[in-house]
């Protein structure tokens, strides 16, 4: 047995041995044997450390810094209940806040990274407050940043019209491109809806629309009521539901303070009130800090570590809380499969799974097999650093027949739609941004999901798409 096909192996071994004991830790696991691995193939403990994504580690507990100051000083509780009203109370709909944001920060050109980065808590949070499916709001919000990837200022659209004339793409073909992907993902979104309903994982219902606190007023009848069926305690209530009643004073919302009082404008938290002078100094940095990074380019993770120092130390917030509360067995346990899949890469296994892969065949066929390896490579690598590689191998298909605009939105689709598994920094984000009791289970819900994607996703955006 190859080096290369020991690695897959051992892949393999380490999903079966996280599927069958509960308590086995994957990341912890994927270190050891990276470093294993390392000794039998000759490669220094060093070089397998330097494979160790120190970049995300960075994105991750930067970003979620952020949001975990903004949850303790009442800002990020008090917005969502802002979102609820976009919606007017519908919960079916509250997944699509996300979508729309996502797609619209991943179409005027955001990192779709970054996108994760500020999409994630909004939509993992939502799916806690709301109670629906951690899983349904995870897809339906990375969807939202995919539906948006081949717009001419995205990346994904930019790399495609570098290539434009060895792909034989015209400027027209950037609109038939962009819509491509945008109704692949609502077609995803709205599939996603529709078994939420039907399985139960979406409630139904609707539930009233926060109202706008004004100071000095006091907690009228039907708080109690939103107390205990407000959707941060049980999910949507019924059609005919009074507005206000529900979204006030729910777990973490910002009602009523420990005294009993009933101001609506501030939330006591430790010895700090969140006010709306406080509310506005949180938003305002989290805008700037998704300015600075779709602006300027500049890393979203240190941008956010940098701004939840400064708001620590303006409001003077325990930092010691926001530091206990970050993921980090997520840390250890992407940053554990990222190692040992650089050192995979390194011995050359996903071009031995591009070698089992590969036979020969008419055009369309070609275009299908380069979709399974596209998705089966990207799986556990960067989906864009994929598509750029691939890119160049789609000329002599599209010279033998293939429609160049098809031939795009397949390969683009083909590796973009598993990114929602928890292998890689889309699903780390994801996974950071969920409830620490739900993380387990979602991981696992991730990692089916992710693994489904790659056996369904491109034979359906090929027949889909390949004619166009």
């Amino acid at each position: 047995m190859t080096l290369p096909d020991l690695s897959i192996v051992v892949l393999v071994a380490l999903f079966v041995l996280a599927s069958v004991l509960p308590r086995f830790h994957l990341g912890l696991t994927a270190l050891s044997a990276a470093f294993l691995l390392g000794l039998i193939a000759g490669v220094p403990s060093d070089e397998v450390t330097g494979f160790f994504p120190a970049n995300f580690v960075v994105l991750i507990v930067g970003v979620m810094a952020l949001f975990a100051t903004a949850k303790v000083n009442g800002t990020l509780d008090w917005l969502l209940d802002r979102l609820l009203g976009l919606v007017r109370g519908r919960v079916l709909f509250v997944p699509l806040v996300p979508f729309v944001v996502g797609a619209v920060l991943t179409a005027i050109g955001t990192l779709p990274a970054a996108a994760v980065a500020i999409v994630a808590p909004i939509a993992l949070g939502l799916a806690t407050r709301f109670r629906y499916s951690p899983l349904i709001a995870s897809v339906v919000g990375v969807t939202g940043i995919l539906s948006g990837i081949l717009s001419p200022f995205a990346m994904y659209g930019i790399a495609t019209m570098q290539m434009s004339g060895d792909l034989g793409l015209t400027g027209s073909a950037t609109l038939p491109l962009f819509l491509g992907a945008l109704v692949a993902g609502v077609v995803i979104c709205t599939g996603c809806l529709a078994v939420g309903v039907l399985t139960g994982a979406m409630p139904r219902g609707r539930v009233g629309a926060p109202e706008v606190a004004v100071p000095g007023r006091s907690g009228a009848a039907g708080d109690d009521d939103a107390e205990q069926d407000g959707p941060g305690a049980g999910g949507a209530r019924a059609e005919g539901t009074r507005s206000g009643d529900a979204g006030r004073d729910g777990p973490g919302a910002g009602g009523t303070g420990p005294d009993g009082g009933g101001t609506k404008t501030a939330t006591r938290v430790g010895t700090q009130v969140a006010t709306p002078a406080v509310r506005l100094l949180t938003l305002a940095t989290m805008a700037g800090v998704v300015g600075l990074a779709v602006g300027f380019d500049l890393d979203i993770g240190y941008l956010g570590l940098t701004a939840a120092v400064l708001l620590h130390l303006v409001l003077r917030l325990d930092a010691n809380a926001t530091v206990a509360g970050l993921p980090w067995s997520v840390v250890l346990l992407i940053g554990g499969l990222l190692t040992y899949i650089g050192l995979m890469q390194e011995l050359g296994a996903f071009e031995r799974m591009s070698e089992l892969l590969t036979v020969q065949g008419s055009p369309m066929i070609s275009l299908l097999l380069l979709c399974f390896i596209a998705a089966v490579v990207t799986f556990a690598a960067s989906s864009i650093a994929v598509f750029v590689t691939m890119l160049p191998l789609l000329p002599p298909l599209i010279e033998a027949g293939l429609s160049p605009v098809g031939a795009v939105l397949a390969l683009a689709l083909s590796l973009v739609l598993p990114d929602v598994n928890p292998l890689g920094i889309t699903g780390g984000l994801l996974l950071g941004s969920a409830e620490p009791a739900a993380r387990e289970r979602l991981f696992r819900h991730l990692l089916i999901y992710g693994l489904v994607s790659v056996v369904v996703a491109p034979p359906l955006v090929w027949a889909l798409f390949g004619w166009w």
